[in-house]
């Protein structure tokens, strides 16, 4: 019989890392959060952030700290997106990734605490190119935002508390990365029965004003409880 430890002995060892997809909202546009590597192989290149597991973390938990050291953000949500683990996505060593994402609304607290910690955001549509496999983990975490997009009403926490249904279609639209057509938005949006339209009116991009709009949670929750799927488009 092989003994416990002569069992674990003799199997290879490998790395177990964590890398960040951090989306951001800000002025009607989706930005990636990204610093630039600090170790070898391929130091100085952009990377997503991530770091290694260390023995004593849940992979949750080394992913909200790598993300709080690197780019000082904290209270992240962050959901798990797939595992990635080609024998040579890593040149330094043999290592599996564990891949996590977010959609967050940036603020200029934000914008000022990354750059102060070395990371930038960059658009999505203007990102340079980066390290590994990190690449193809954002083409996937971008598809599985399309995908929840499409049948959730996602974002509405990236909006301020009253809002038009065009900063609304905004939001969709930076999600998706093409325009939607005004008038079928508005009425599938309205079909779901989750904003309350308020007396009020934005008037800052026009005389006339569009009226604002809340999300009513309540109706959402018990919309979903009861297995109802929110197509946008």
């Amino acid at each position: 019989m092989i003994s416990h430890n002569d069992f674990y002995d003799q199997n290879d060892k490998m790395y177990v890392a964590t890398d960040c997809i951090i989306f951001g909202f800000d002025e009607g546009k989706l930005k990636l959060l990204i610093f630039k590597r600090r170790v070898e192989p391929r130091s100085g290149e952009w990377s997503l952030v991530g770091s290694f597991v260390k023995l004593e973390e849940d992979v949750a938990q080394a992913a909200k700290r790598v993300l709080a050291e690197i780019t000082g953000l904290e209270n992240v949500f962050m959901e798990q997106l797939r595992t990635y683990g080609a024998a040579d996505r890593d040149p330094g060593y043999r290592c599996i990734s564990i891949a996590q994402y977010s959609l967050i609304r940036i603020d200029d607290s934000d914008k000022h605490l990354v750059e102060k910690h070395g990371a930038h955001w960059y658009d999505i549509d203007q990102k340079p190119a980066l390290v590994l496999d990190h690449d193809q983990m954002v083409a996937d975490a971008m598809e599985s935002l399309k995908r929840k997009a499409r049948y959730q009403p996602i974002g509405f926490e990236l909006l301020p508390e009253k809002f038009t249904i065009p900063q609304l279609q905004q939001l969709y639209e930076a999600i998706y990365q093409k325009e939607l057509d005004a008038r079928n938005f508005r009425k599938k949006v309205l079909s779901h029965n989750v904003l309350i339209k308020l007396d009020e009116k934005d008037k800052s991009s026009s005389r006339r004003g569009a009226f604002l709009y809340r999300f009513d949670h309540k109706t959402y929750q018990k919309l979903i409880k009861a297995g109802y799927n929110f197509e946008i488009s």
